[in-house]
């Protein structure tokens, strides 16, 4: 009697992210997980800006010193950074690399607008008399800000390493599950700021 013959799963390719028991890679659900968390710190944030936001100021009130025209600008350029993200995914999963690399570096450069942006208005702020220790609600305003800002400034770096890892032949298509990770990534950062920004400046007195 012949022997049943074994059929052995192909190795996995260098770079592939592997299924779990999830369904999902390893890399994947780690991600989801650290979103999760990242939606935990926020929660905080927001709901300790909530808090102080009515606060006594011995500065000017948001209503006086927001922006909103300027602000609203800003968060447009965010927004569309999600859609040329969406772009360097569906590029680099056709094996369009150029394009890819194209996507991702406008991405970054969307991001690097936006931290621009809002450097400018922190800066504008304090010679208007809203520090950081101004009050609370400024401590509040500026924490909750300065983190968002600080995971933008991450997304950079991890967009401008994807555009590096392309540009010397080490990000290929079977890589593309990386690009949709920090694309997850990115996308949260982004629907963040739709929630901070409607918090914190359509919401402000004296509107």
């Amino acid at each position: 009697m012949a022997d049943t013959a074994t059929i052995e799963a192909p190795p996995a390719k260098a770079g592939h992210h592997q299924p779990g028991a999830t369904g999902m890679s390893n890399q994947k659900l780690a991600m989801w997980v650290f979103l999760a968390s990242e939606c935990l710190l926020f929660g905080g944030l927001i709901s300790t800006y909530l808090l102080y936001r009515d606060t006594s100021l011995d500065g000017p009130t948001a209503g006086e010193i927001f922006d909103i025209p300027f602000t609203s600008v800003s968060s447009f350029v965010l927004l569309m950074s999600s859609l040329t993200m969406v772009l360097a995914l569906s590029s680099i999963t056709r094996g369009d690399h150029p394009r890819a690399r194209l996507w991702l570096l406008t991405t970054a450069l969307l991001g690097a607008i936006f931290i621009g942006g809002q450097v400018y208005e922190f800066t504008t702020f304090y010679r208007e008399g809203l520090g950081y220790t101004t009050s609370p609600f400024s401590s509040a305003f500026f924490t909750l800000t300065g983190f968002h800002g600080v995971h933008v400034s991450v997304g950079i770096v991890m967009l401008m390493s994807l555009y590096i890892s392309s540009v010397r032949g080490k990000l290929r298509t079977e890589n593309a599950e990386t690009v949709e990770i920090v694309g997850l990534y990115w996308h949260f950062v982004d629907l963040v700021w739709v929630l901070i920004f409607t918090i914190i400046y359509l919401t402000a007195r004296g509107i």
